[in-house]
């Protein structure tokens, strides 16, 4: 590759002014920056503790012996201590002859690194929202990011299928479900379990006005409300292996499930490993006694263990009660390391909401502190909560923005949208649907996934569906736009190989733009992986679309005489159309051939 190629020669500079030996990892490059010329950019600042000269002086002395000695090398101006080096042109032609024989990616190494991405993890006393959705897309799109740049990935789901919450269902449904099925309501098992959370809700509050009517304080009232107490009650029951207890908890959870595995089917995520909260509630017990051993924790005289985390500024924290029972960090202390049984990674990365901060700094300091070896390791992919415009809602008052309906929502509005366009009058009825679907999970799926994570953002669905600006539609568009191209030229019969432009000396700046961007997709990948970061390559997508849009209003690809120039211009769409298309996969969004 041409980085890898000017990182040698820069090396070789080195020896040959410095008589200092670089290696290869120390050599970086950036882009230059557009108000220079320049196609990559070496900074020299670090170096002169080895050239023993000013900045500006190492990157003039490096400037004139890779013009002397490097093919590729054209010209150089320095920036202070920043060296900007133009290259031939023929260095782009020769780099898209290498796209077009090998894409870019497939040169990427396997590392020798395992990383888990656990993400998801919802609750099953209720169907799957708006919030979920960003941590499902954000999820998905790191570990196919992360295993696009080398790494062996698993990702894994961590159900919350156990507690009060999930009893709150159970028992609205035992005393007003009158036993009936999803099958029976014509539903989603999901949304039957969780009608009846808000039905509890109703209750509770119901209770809650007559036991303050009745002349109680409210805050009292919301702790003796009887529906309550015949939750707590039915938890205790569960925790004790109540046959008819858990044999409502199994039937009313394998509904949720059979709800939510629908919904992953649809919005296109995937697990390939599951674990439920009711099998690790239980765990950490042992490691707090480790810990007590190695004097990592403390015990107060109620016999409670706690460890002091003051020094790391997160005050003291208790991991086990004086009654000998968890508290939840317990069981997270206990599932990582089953995790890391279970799959012996170097990275763990938890996609879980920004009002969890404190807690992952806590669980980590902790895993630290016990001398877990994957500890280093771990990253709180955290992220802000995202809103419709009509404000944040909550699922227990029974207004969540609903993921399935959101779907469909969206599915509707990119209809309406296509038909405005009318440009699928040729399509089958399943032909338009597969596309109106496509478009709708890839204008949700960017939307959410284009800005950085831990920024709340607000999403709205009509700005989120634009054939014309920064949107998955857009991206989508420029993709089938250009298999339009390919179509036409292969009917006509043009030679787009490399064989046929290989010769060419000169290229339009705009060509040797968007070549250069193509070639450096390893490097946004990589940026992207090392990151957690999705948003770089939504974000390079959007600048591949928009240059590709530029070349094509700037020269008329079939209009062009020259073929070896069309059969570059045409080698240059098929390099993007690829391009994007692998980008697309990253983030969850299939590209259309045709729209």
């Amino acid at each position: 590759m041409l980085v890898q190629k000017l990182q040698k020669e820069i090396q070789n500079a080195f020896q040959s002014l410095f008589n200092h030996s670089l290696s290869l990892e120390e050599i970086t490059f950036q882009q230059t920056r557009k108000e220079f010329e320049g196609s990559y950019t070496f900074v020299t600042f670090p170096y002169s503790r080895i050239s023993k000269k000013k900045p500006e002086e190492t990157a003039t002395l490096l400037g004139e012996f890779l013009k002397e000695n490097t093919a590729e090398v054209k010209d150089f101006n320095v920036v202070k201590g920043f060296l900007n080096l133009v290259l031939e042109q023929s260095v782009w032609v020769k780099t898209l002859v290498n796209l077009t024989e090998k894409p870019s990616w497939e040169s990427i190494e396997k590392k020798d690194e395992k990383v888990m991405v656990e993400y998801s993890s919802p609750n099953t006393n209720k169907p799957l929202h708006l919030g979920h959705l960003r941590n499902n897309f954000l999820g998905y799109s790191v570990s196919e990011i992360m295993a696009a740049n080398g790494s062996e990935v698993m990702k894994v789901n961590l159900v919350n299928d156990r507690g009060i919450h999930i009893c709150k269902s159970m028992l609205a449904y035992k005393k007003h479900g009158e036993g009936k099925t999803p099958q029976d309501l014509g539903i989603k098992g999901d949304k039957l379990v969780g009608d009846y959370y808000v039905k509890f809700n109703d209750l509770f509050k119901a209770e809650v006005q007559e036991l303050v009517e009745a002349g109680q304080p409210k805050e009292k009232a919301e702790k003796e409300a009887p529906i309550l107490k015949e939750a707590q009650q039915m938890l205790l029951k569960w925790e004790q292996g109540d046959k008819e207890t858990t044999d409502l908890w199994a039937k009313m959870n394998g509904w949720v499930y059979e709800g939510f595995d629908a919904t992953y089917k649809s919005i296109g995520v995937e697990f390939d490993k599951f674990y439920y909260e009711s099998n690790t509630y239980l765990l950490g017990k042992d490691i707090i006694e480790e810990g007590l051993e190695k004097g990592v924790f403390f015990k107060k005289d109620d016999g409670s263990v706690w460890i002091d985390l003051t020094k790391e500024k997160l005050d003291e924290k208790l991991v086990l009660r004086g009654d000998g029972t968890s508290v939840y960090i317990t069981q997270d202390i206990g599932t990582a390391d089953l995790k890391y049984k279970d799959f012996p990674m170097q990275k763990s990365v938890y996609v879980v909401g920004n009002e969890q901060d404190y807690h992952f700094k806590v669980l980590f300091s902790i895993l630290k502190k016990l001398g877990r070896s994957y500890a280093e390791g771990m990253y709180h992919l955290s992220y802000g909560m995202v809103e419709l415009p009509d404000g944040k809602m909550k699922s227990r008052e029974g207004t969540v923005v609903d993921a399935d309906e959101l779907v469909a929502d969206m599915v509707e509005m990119a209809r309406e949208r296509t038909g405005e366009v009318g440009k699928i009058d040729d399509f089958t009825e399943e032909e338009a649907e597969n596309l109106y679907k496509m478009l709708a999970l890839g204008a949700l799926k960017y939307y959410l996934l284009r800005v950085e994570p831990k920024k709340k953002m607000l999403f709205n669905p009509a700005d989120s569906i634009d054939f014309q600006g920064n949107s998955g539609v857009y991206l989508q568009y420029t993709h089938a736009k250009i298999c339009a191209i390919l179509r036409k030229a292969d009917k006509e019969n043009i030679s787009y190989s490399s064989k046929a432009f290989e010769n060419l000396k000169e290229l339009a700046n705009t060509q040797e733009e968007l070549i250069h961007l193509l070639s450096d997709y390893p490097n946004y990948l990589n940026e992207a992986a090392q990151n957690y970061a999705p948003s770089t390559i939504a974000n390079y997508m959007y600048d591949v679309a928009k240059l590709y849009s530029k070349l094509y209003a700037e020269i008329p690809i079939f209009a062009e005489e020259n073929e070896a120039k069309k059969a570059l211009l045409i080698a240059i769409s098929k390099t993007t159309a690829q391009t994007l298309k692998h980008a697309g996969k990253l983030l969850g969004i299939e590209m259309p051939e045709r729209m």
